[in-house]
């Protein structure tokens, strides 16, 4: 077996007969390497992995990283991954915000813009906007549409994967079944991936920052309550794109709170932004929002602290039997109420370390959000270079191109 940059094996067979789309898999952690030493790694004749790598070369994904040391004659040359060659449009849509960004196929971000939208606009209105940004901001990092390897966009609300349309998203009026992918590719004919936020954000997080934990929960607690599930390794989804909805699980405390999905105790009515909000309204402390919330937060007011320790039990309430159930070693709280730090995750540790087992806390960690904000374009991105840069969709390139 040999080992590719995320830590998988490739079997020796699939080296052999995968061809230079499987080779490259070992270069995408950017070292560089010469042929022999490539060839040395993978147990492949000198003469094929050569012919791999100069059909690396030619389509761009591979360039020269300077010369190796020589033991006599002339010195080897070295090869990397060149992550500038395309570059990806990643888009996070949440409730009130959009940030569009152009990042390279490492995720590095090359130029990015923030803009206030209320995704209750509608599709045509949000999506429109996408688009304008995205062509702007190519243009600002010097790039054009034909750069771009491809589009990848997070939701705030369950999608279908597999064809990147909303389903039956609670807070996002005229979107449900909406052909996302097909809209925007009237202006960007490139592959088009779609995914709830959460989800993607569980992406960005994990890869810049817990790499090596295979087993692994983000946390988003925002205008909405949700979670992204990475188990072994890989992205759950579940049959209908609905795993890791956290925010619509029954806590205890909530009978007689109405939640907006038209059911009673969920944890987004007690949990989320607004739902903080308006039990601080109803304790004649003024707030509107979330943003409210956290304004207050800063400033010392003791109600507005209470409440936000209490969510973070909410929260906890929930997060122990996910525990029990899935075991992760890490644990990530993100979203808006996540950048109050301490209040909420205090609230979250006091009751997952009391009520889960003590075997599947024996080794847990609970961590706030590293990569904050920007979590849900580096997942983005992460999802469109999974894609694009897979061993099937290499070779194909490869084989268009030549």
């Amino acid at each position: 077996m040999t080992k590719t940059a995320g830590g998988s094996a490739i079997p020796e067979l699939a080296l052999a007969q995968g061809g230079a789309g499987v080779l490259f898999q070992l270069l995408r952690d950017g070292k560089a390497r010469t042929r022999a030493e490539l060839a040395m790694t993978t147990g492949l004749a000198r003469s094929t992995v050569a012919s791999r790598i100069d059909a690396l070369i030619a389509s761009g994904l591979v360039g020269p990283a300077g010369e190796a040391s020589s033991s006599g004659g002339r010195p080897p040359s070295r090869f990397a991954f060149n992550p500038a060659v395309r570059v990806v449009l990643a888009v996070d849509v949440g409730a009130t915000h959009v940030i569009v960004a152009v990042t390279d196929l490492n995720g590095e971000v090359l130029a990015e813009q923030r803009l206030a939208q209320d995704v209750a606009a509608g599709p045509d209105a949000v999506l429109g906007k996408v688009v304008t940004e995205g062509v702007s901001l190519l243009a600002a990092a010097g790039r054009t549409v034909g750069d771009v390897a491809g589009v990848g966009i997070g939701l705030p609300g369950p999608v279908e994967h597999a064809t990147g349309r909303p389903v039956k998203p609670p807070i996002m009026p005229g979107w449900d079944g909406f052909d996302v992918v097909a809209y925007v590719q009237r202006s960007l004919p490139v592959p088009v991936l779609v995914d709830n936020d959460v989800n993607i954000m569980a992406l960005g997080e994990r890869t810049a920052h817990w790499a090596e934990h295979d087993n692994f929960l983000f946390i988003k607690v925002a205008t909405g309550v949700g979670s992204g599930i990475i188990s072994s390794g890989m992205l759950q989804r579940g049959a209908n794109g609905t795993a890791g909805d956290l925010g619509h699980v029954r806590v205890p405390r909530g009978d007689d709170v109405l939640c907006r999905c038209g059911n009673y105790g969920c944890l987004e009515a007690l949990a989320s932004g607004p739902a903080l909000a308006a039990e601080l309204d109803r304790q004649g402390v003024p707030a509107a929002k979330g943003s409210d919330v956290l304004r207050l937060v800063a400033q010392g007011n003791l109600q507005a602290i209470q409440v936000l320790r209490q969510a973070g039990r909410d929260v906890g309430d929930v997060l122990a039997t996910v525990v029990n159930l899935l075991n992760p070693s890490v644990i990530v709280i993100g979203g808006s109420l996540g950048q109050a730090g301490e209040h909420l995750m205090a609230g979250v540790r006091e009751v997952v370390y009391r009520r889960s087992l003590p075997l599947a806390t024996a080794h847990l960690r609970i961590s706030l959000s590293m990569a904050g904000d920007r979590a849900a374009i580096l997942g983005a991105s992460q999802m469109v270079t999974q894609h694009v840069l897979s061993p099937a969709a290499v070779e194909a390139t490869l084989q268009a191109a030549g």
